[in-house]
């Protein structure tokens, strides 16, 4: 749970600012002003700008993270006359001082002589961000390491036209998130970027078990000795990459797929399907060590790799339409929170920020300040302060809006 306690005055804004401090925003300030005047120098002076201040920096925010609960095409609908117009926040910043800051918005402007990372111009802003969620939140014992589903909005999709939609689908980055199963709080992200066509790039990523690996390495890297028990797809599982968790006290629960995990020092007896028919709830379990192998019959095979969870300790699945499945623990384990991971993207991917910028950091930006909020939604859920106004995850979009642009009305919108 979260490690301070809030007052029961809290704002949208003061839990947001767990994550995105002043100090974060005025280096934002200072860094895109900066930019600006390098651009005119290299580019011809720009007489319609004037530099930016903190508070048209926070204004700023305020209408991306609008884009977040309107779902407009553009950000620049909020000034149109349009269906997604919004007048009570269009007067606080004209749509020409808007897109001026827009060109120049830089989190660092220039590169340092030493780097050689493709996301250098956000990295001090996500280590900020990484410290701001180590701080705020313990997390529970069980975690989940996934892609959160940060795709378009279906309501877009179904709109635009199949040129826009073929430029939209190529992102040049997979953001991977270890996530606390129990309140979907996000613990880390990790950024995996796209550096070329070669094998080491984004569609390499897609087929190679090493580099998955890698991610859930650098997912873990702060999780050594804390005992957590880190669930895992098809293609995260693997033995070597389970028994190196487990030397760092880390433990796994991960399900296998002979086709996209990494099967190497299992046995494969384990891995090819029985000929002889099974009844659901039936399963075999192989051990070695700490580590064990299930085999569980379901309508198919399901095959499952722990060493969290003792295979003759006895679980089970509940079905709507045909009542319990016996299973070993493991297996219900993983289901439940697996489970709770689909419902929190059904909930919390429709909050993402609808600005697509064509620039891989600004994508990246607008994605982790999408899990900001998110995170400050749920650490505000599990304040005092919620028990006095109770806001959805909607109306908590709303106040920070309105917070961030200044505006006095303090009452919750419906």
């Amino acid at each position: 749970g979260p490690t301070r306690k809030m007052p029961l005055t809290a704002s949208a804004m003061d839990f947001f600012q767990l994550f995105v401090p002043d100090n974060v925003l005025k280096n934002m300030v200072v860094q895109t002003n900066m930019y600006a005047k390098k651009y005119q120098e290299r580019f011809g002076s720009d007489d319609a700008w004037i530099d930016v201040t903190l508070t048209e920096m926070k204004a700023f925010l305020g209408y991306m993270i609008s884009t977040s609960i309107h779902h407009c095409e553009s950000v620049l609908s909020i000034w149109s006359s349009g269906f997604y117009s919004n007048k009570s926040i269009a007067l606080i910043m004209t749509q020409s001082r808007f897109e001026k800051i827009l060109k120049y918005f830089h989190v660092v402007a220039f590169r340092s002589s030493q780097t050689t990372h493709g996301l250098y111009k956000i990295q001090p802003f996500l280590d900020s961000l990484q410290n701001g969620f180590d701080s705020a939140f313990r997390p529970s014992q069980a975690q989940v390491l996934h892609e959160p589903l940060i795709d378009e909005d279906p309501v877009f999709i179904a709109t635009c036209t199949e040129r826009e939609l073929r430029k939209r689908k190529k992102r040049k980055f997979s953001l991977w998130v270890r996530q606390c199963s129990s309140t979907g709080f996000i613990c880390q992200i990790y950024v995996h970027l796209k550096e070329g066509s070669g094998a080491d790039g984004l569609d390499a990523l897609k087929n190679k078990p090493q580099l998955h690996s890698m991610v859930a390495k650098s997912l873990c890297q702060n999780a050594s000795g804390k005992n957590y028990i880190i669930f895992t797809g098809p293609s995260i599982t693997s033995l070597n990459l389970f028994e190196e968790f487990e030397k760092q006290g880390i433990y796994c629960c991960g399900l296998l797929s002979t086709r996209k995990s990494d099967c190497t020092g299992l046995p494969p007896s384990m891995l090819n399907n029985s000929e002889t028919p099974q009844s659901r709830g039936q399963y075999r379990i192989r051990m070695k060590g700490n580590m064990s192998l299930i085999c569980w019959y379901n309508k198919g095979h399901f095959r499952f790799l722990t060493n969290a969870y003792s295979p003759v300790q006895q679980g089970v699945i509940i079905k709507r339409k045909s009542g319990e499945i016996p299973c070993p623990l493991a297996v219900e384990a993983f289901a439940a929170h697996l489970s709770y991971i689909c419902k929190y993207d059904d909930k919390y991917s429709k909050y993402f920020i609808s600005h697509k910028p064509n620039k891989t950091w600004q994508q990246v930006f607008w994605f982790a300040i999408s899990i900001a909020i998110n995170n400050a939604y749920i650490l505000y859920k599990m304040s005092e302060a919620y028990h006095v106004t109770r806001y959805s995850r909607a109306q908590f979009g709303e106040r920070l809006v309105k917070e961030l642009l200044g505006l006095e009305d303090t009452s919750p919108s419906h």
